[in-house]
């Protein structure tokens, strides 16, 4: 997904089983960062970063939800063993990842696999992604996203 693109719709579980619908972020501006997998070190050091700074984007009415194949069982134990704040989504079937341009060939112990590549996208309050990170490393990515989003509400 690039800028301008609309990010697409979906519904997806969340952390406690319940459905969590796309449709009810309309009007709002949100994050929305794919990751590969619950209580991996870089997995968990994002999370970890996001919760940090999740007041500030609470501020600004901006949600913060995370991405993975993880069961519904496993980031809720991911959720409360780290206290993480964000809203944690399940996409078994990598369907929204596959859409969002966050699934594809990426190397892993020298191998090329198939997997999520660490993406986050900014999506606006109409829908279209307004900024886009691919292939992210996550120190101070975080506080990337937080400095763009705070310049988007104030455009």
């Amino acid at each position: 997904m690039d800028v301008g693109e609309e990010f697409p719709e979906f519904i997806l579980q969340d952390e406690n089983g319940e459905e969590f619908d796309s449709m009810s972020l309309n009007g709002i501006r949100y994050v929305v960062y794919f990751y590969s997998k619950n209580g991996t070190a870089g997995c968990t050091k994002e999370a970890l970063d996001f919760t940090s700074l999740y007041p500030k984007f609470m501020l600004r009415n901006i949600a913060v939800i995370g991405v993975s194949r993880d069961s519904v069982a496993s980031h809720k134990k991911f959720k409360e063993k780290n206290s993480l704040k964000i809203k944690l989504l399940s996409d078994p079937d990598h369907d929204l990842a596959e859409r969002s341009g966050a699934w594809g060939a990426k190397i892993m112990y020298g191998k090329e696999v198939q997997g999520t590549m660490r993406s986050t996208f900014i999506v606006g309050k109409n829908g279209a992604v307004e900024a886009a990170w691919k292939k992210v490393k996550v120190d101070g990515h975080a506080e990337k996203v937080l400095e763009k989003a705070i310049s988007l509400s104030k455009s």
